[in-house]
């Protein structure tokens, strides 16, 4: 034993508890995308989470294909939303017209009344159009003309961004890119599962054939169990000091937010629960650390990338000791 883990506090060891409805879920949007199993797991964890997935990769991976699969899988509807410069918050949110027949207004709910909504290429986007998806990510609401309409649960965000074309684009402020609660990368997939795809797709196309293999109803009781996952205060405490760690960096001009410590440890006891856990270990915390933190991390480069915030968040995870668990 070293001297870290003779430092590092103990938790007493508790007995896993069985779970199959995310493994049904995985297994069914991995017969659609092949060769993604880890980012799907993410994307289910985020999901079981309630929160937001920032999608940043080249045209032509997947990534809408991503989301409508997962919507075929849980059964719940999707929408699409095509970013560009002259879109309107109402466009998104919805407006109160005019109903003939009666004089009245009457509220016309936009495309983010759904279960997943995507927003392709969300940066090219004017800021004011991307604000309206600001109440809607942090309160699961829309406000219109002084009315409040709740949004349909579950409710996931899925926004992406080419990180190449980014001629005529809005770069997403930090309090917009703090909502998200990861920031993925698909990625191109390796040769076996990109002619797996081929293959698959010459005569028939595999979203299709996706079923929902959960009601809402279910769905919902796995996301409260999610939220209902134990966590002992130690492993709290490792995941405040991972974030206070990287403020503490002396590359970093903001550090991660109260809300990025929140929804850390809200997405490790998502994968607590997907593993068969009612308790949170160290372990989640710290696998779920590298795609919750960077994006919230402002440095003092303005040249910096992502995969220097990555490294910052991999020095605080090497620099703070974790809870034992024994």
């Amino acid at each position: 034993m070293t001297a870290e883990e003779r430092e590092a506090p103990v938790l007493e060891h508790v007995p896993d508890l069985p779970m199959a409805a995310g493994e049904r879920i995985q297994r069914a949007v991995q017969s659609v995308i092949s060769g993604k199993t880890d980012e799907i797991r993410t994307v289910l964890t985020v999901l079981l989470a309630e929160g937001h997935v920032l999608l940043e990769d080249v045209p032509g991976v997947g990534k809408t294909q991503l989301a409508r699969a997962f919507a075929a899988a849980i059964g719940g509807t999707v929408r699409r939303i095509q970013c560009t410069p002259d879109l309107l918050p109402s466009d998104i949110t919805g407006m109160s017209v005019l109903d003939r027949a009666s004089g009245e207004l009457r509220f016309q709910p936009g495309p983010v009344f759904a279960n997943i909504v995507i927003a392709d290429e969300i940066n090219r986007a004017s800021p004011k159009t991307q604000a309206a998806l600001l109440e809607c990510m942090a309160e699961g609401q829309v406000t219109v003309d002084g009315v409040t309409h709740r949004l349909p649960t579950p409710f996931l965000v899925v926004a992406t961004q080419n990180p190449i074309d980014m001629e005529g684009t809005y770069a997403l402020p930090e309090a917009q890119r703090d909502r998200f609660m990861v920031r993925l990368e698909l990625g191109y997939p390796d040769e076996g599962a990109e002619l797996a795809m081929v293959q698959a797709r010459e005569t028939a196309q595999p979203l299709d054939a996706v079923r929902p293999v959960t009601t809402e109803e279910q769905f919902s009781a796995e996301i409260a169990a999610a939220h209902a996952v134990r966590a002992h205060e130690l492993v709290e405490r490792y995941a405040v000091r991972l974030a206070r760690a990287t403020r503490e960096h002396p590359d970093v001009r903001l550090g991660a937010s109260p809300r990025a410590t929140l929804q850390l440890v809200r997405a490790a006891k998502a994968r607590a629960h997907l593993l068969g856990r009612d308790w949170l270990s160290p372990d989640d915390v710290k696998a779920l650390a590298q795609h919750v933190l960077p994006h919230h991390l402002v440095m003092h480069d303005p040249r910096a990338r992502h995969d220097d915030a990555r490294a910052v968040v991999a020095h605080a995870i090497a620099s703070t000791v974790a809870p034992v668990m024994r």
